[in-house]
């Protein structure tokens, strides 16, 4: 099993910051950047061949890669996605197929979170995906919300539901099994054939419509936050000095 960072998005929304580097590269403690907290994560987690998609301002990550795998001793694979301006993540995670064929622990670029997301998600390892869920946060509108059904399989996962029926919200950070990820390739390929601004996690409904194994693993009482915006980032300034 490797580690896969998503890691092409513009981040527009938080501006300046970006205007010259991908939101995985925004300071969220000192000079530490969301995509630092990402490697440490999964380096302390035993993962240390590491893959990372890149696009918008993809150069920035180059110039960092070699004190990347210096500092958290992994070795870096990146893959470049010539879309990540025009299309959304689906996109960004169906070229990373030959990647996650060996079995991958993914997280997204613009998430922070502790090591404990990590260990809850290698320690229930078994279902083709394994998607990590916060049955805690109260949610509204734009989370990525989840609902399973009685046997724990995913039945539904999108921001477009009514939060009262969620189970609870997918955090940005799964498990793909390499048994899974020839038929996730093929679901992800589909899926932005269909619409190319679709998310990733079309591709897993997609998946899982066709009968695959998604299941969730709760990470509890945890402090995380996706940055997307410049209140998102000031929580993760606030929480990621606790880690």
């Amino acid at each position: 099993m490797i580690g896969l960072v998503l890691a092409a998005g513009a981040g527009r929304r938080l501006r300046p910051y970006t205007d010259t580097l991908p939101k995985a590269l925004v300071p969220v403690d000192g000079e530490t950047t969301i995509m630092d907290i990402s490697l440490r994560n999964l380096a302390a987690a035993g993962l240390t061949d590491v893959t990372i998609v890149v696009g918008y301002c993809a150069n920035a990550v180059e110039e960092r890669k070699d004190g990347f795998e210096e500092k958290y001793g992994v070795k870096i694979s990146l893959v470049h996605n010539d879309k990540a301006e025009e299309w959304n993540n689906a996109y960004s995670l169906w070229l990373a197929r030959d990647h996650f064929a060996a079995g991958v622990l993914m997280v997204n670029g613009d998430t922070v979170h502790p090591i404990s997301v990590e260990n809850t998600l290698l320690a229930q390892r078994g279902p083709s995906i394994l998607l990590a869920v916060d049955t805690v946060k109260k949610l509204a509108d734009e989370e990525m919300k989840t609902v399973f059904d009685a046997d724990g399989q995913l039945t539904k996962i999108t921001k477009l539901m009514d939060p009262s029926e969620a189970y609870g919200e997918y955090i940005g950070a799964n498990i793909i099994e390499g048994s899974a990820a020839s038929a996730l390739a093929d679901a992800l390929k589909t899926t932005w054939e269909r619409n190319p601004d679709l998310y990733y996690e079309d591709g897993f409904q997609e998946f899982a419509n066709r009968g695959g194994q998604v299941r969730a693993a709760e990470i509890g009482q945890v402090d995380w936050v996706e940055v997307d915006n410049h209140d998102d980032l000031a929580k993760a300034r606030d929480i990621a000095c606790r880690y």
